[in-house]
């Protein structure tokens, strides 16, 4: 059951479309035209409006910018739904609204159920909405890479569950190797890193300094270096306070504030204010007898001994040469050592660290090995599977005979060391395993298997690709399929078995192929004409549904370049009639 349905397109100022609406069928939607009539802005519509990027050059000229919209119809719960809803848009009766703005400055904005969201989340539905194919996806399917990624697709859980084991232990290998060949290829770097961090560490550990040291002994030698000029200060401070005992007639503050004092003690009863001038001139008494007292102590205690402003100024030296090698004071220069013994524990522990990752790394490429042989022994299996079934499909697109089939190989290592052991040979291997995976066909009997980048054809190429998509159809569904000229190089009976196939793939998914073969476009259940105006644009009407007599027309043009042609016409019906007795052909 198809969950979401792309119902409709609006795309104004897009190439050469102005303004014009795109309806599609739930089943098989063809759209045809003449070449450079804006068929594959189509194509682009729907990769703008899926995350595409944002080409300022798609703007039509003399436009401000280009806006595609679509409708999608979504189910309840389905993938579709649940990520618009986290990203906030809103569902209105199983629709969803989807717009991409594009200026033509290169700006663009992205919309989604009426929330602004980022272009991102419009990719993330892409992943679970439409599968988009075109001649550049043919290219991309001629590299082997993309062959593995498409049989590991294939494969799903069978391949997935290995495949996830195998990337983590080989994450954790790498992670472990660029550890291991740092410690290892810089060990002289190391270990003269070690050297200076003991010969610092020892500089430090003979000199002992103390936290604050430098701080303190930087003011005793101050004190020592003017002991002689302090004491004298001390001394005359002294005097001018409290006098000296040997000169009687001598002035000093200490006998000038007592005597204030005893001027005012007399009379501090008759005016409060003069009481309390008279208890501040009390206080001044007491601090002058206090400060006196502490200078005749400071005098007193003054240490001017030489020898000790010689210790003082030695051991000041010692920690400069501390400070001018490892910090700009002391507490810089413990900090410093701090940080290099733990550095150096470090250093001293990688022969160890060493050992220990040496250990790890044999104990993964062992379980690498493993692990690479189940990944190959689950893409072996498959293979088979998978080849087998677009065989049949091929049977059914006009190549009967051809035979499909996987060449998945490794490639012997250089040496043990740089390999993993895969049926008993040491092999390269990668992130996603040692196998090199490649698509083979065999056109006819007796041919022998050959990549298809050698081996098809475009026509051939053209319809593997498209076999390989109905064979993803039953085993990984997607709602929608758009292929843009799937079917180049084909023609003939050939074409009509592809315009079958895709019938095929219709009734399980939505498709919606741009296609240039009038045998395609009459299996489809709708059929849309893109026409350009005379000026040469899309205008609304330049998109439109063709039934009956038009699209008799239409194929009658695609299939003799003449809509009023006999013979093209009875062409046209006949092919219309081969796609109405298969149940399609929107008859």
């Amino acid at each position: 059951m198809v969950l979401s349905v792309l119902e409709e397109m609006r795309i104004r100022s897009l190439g050469v479309i102005d303004d014009a609406v795109v309806e599609l069928s739930p089943g098989f939607t063809a759209v045809t035209g003449e070449t450079g009539a804006g068929k594959t802005m189509v194509v682009t519509s729907l990769g703008l409006l899926l995350g595409g990027r944002a080409d300022p050059a798609l703007v039509r000229i003399g436009a401000k910018a280009a806006v595609v919209e679509g409708r999608i119809t979504v189910s309840e719960g389905d993938a579709v739904a649940l990520r618009a809803e986290e990203a906030g848009a809103e569902i209105e009766d199983g629709a969803l609204l989807i717009s991409r703005t594009v200026s033509a400055e290169g700006r663009s904005r992205a919309h989604l159920g009426g929330r602004s969201v980022p272009v991102g989340v419009l990719a993330e539905l892409a992943d679970e909405l439409v599968a988009v194919h075109g001649q550049t996806d043919q290219q991309g399917l001629l590299k082997p890479a993309r062959q593995r990624q498409a049989l590991d697709r294939y494969a799903g859980d069978g391949v997935a569950g290995p495949h996830a084991k195998y990337a983590a232990a080989y994450r954790r290998l790498r992670a472990v190797a660029g550890e291991l060949d740092e410690l290892t290829t810089r060990a002289r770097e190391r270990a003269q890193e070690a050297d200076l961090l003991r010969f610092g560490l020892n500089e430090v550990a003979a000199v002992e300094p103390l936290p604050g040291e430098d701080t303190e002994l930087a003011a005793e030698a101050q004190r020592l270096g003017h002991a002689d000029a302090l004491a004298s200060a001390a001394a005359l401070a002294h005097t001018a306070l409290a006098g000296n005992p040997e000169d009687q007639e001598a002035v000093d503050a200490t006998t000038v504030v007592a005597a204030a004092g005893h001027a005012l003690e007399g009379v501090r009863a008759h005016d409060p204010a003069l009481a309390a001038l008279a208890d501040r001139v009390g206080e001044i008494s007491i601090l002058l007898s206090d400060v006196a007292g502490e200078l005749a102590g400071y005098a007193d205690q003054l240490d001017s001994d030489p020898l000790r402003l010689a210790a003082v100024e030695d051991r000041r030296a010692a920690l400069t040469g501390l400070t001018r090698k490892y910090g700009e004071d002391i507490a810089a220069v413990l900090a410093w050592a701090e940080d290099g013994a733990a550095r150096l524990t470090e250093l001293e522990g990688d022969d160890d660290r060493i050992g220990e990752l040496t250990a790890e790394r044999d104990a993964l490429r062992a379980e690498l090995s493993g692990l690479g042989q189940a990944l190959t022994d689950a893409r072996t299996s498959a293979a088979a599977l998978f080849a087998e079934a677009v065989t049949a499909e091929l049977a059914s697109l006009a190549m009967p005979h051809a035979r499909v089939s996987f060449d998945i190989r490794q490639t012997e290592a250089a040496d043990e060391a740089s390999g993993i052991d895969i049926g008993g040979r040491s092999v390269v291997y990668g992130p996603s395993g040692a196998d090199e995976v490649e698509l083979l066909l065999a056109p006819h009997p007796g041919a022998q298997p050959r990549p298809i980048a050698k081996g098809a054809s475009g026509g051939e190429l053209s319809r593997v690709m498209l076999a390989v998509e109905v064979v993803f159809a039953g085993s990984d569904p997607v709602p929608t399929y758009l292929f843009d000229e799937v079917d180049a190089g084909v023609g003939g009976k050939a074409a009509v078995e592809v315009g079958r196939r895709l019938a095929k793939l219709a009734k399980s998914a939505q498709v919606v192929v741009v296609t240039h073969l009038p045998q395609v476009a009459a299996f489809a259940d709708r059929q849309l004409l893109v026409e350009k105006t005379v000026d040469g644009s899309v205008t609304r009407s330049g998109v439109t549904v063709l039934e009956g007599e038009e699209r008799v027309r239409e194929l009658s043009r695609m299939l003799a370049g003449q809509e009023d042609s006999e013979t093209a016409r009875a062409h046209a019906e006949e092919l219309l009639a081969t796609a109405r007795a298969d149940g399609r052909g929107g008859f």
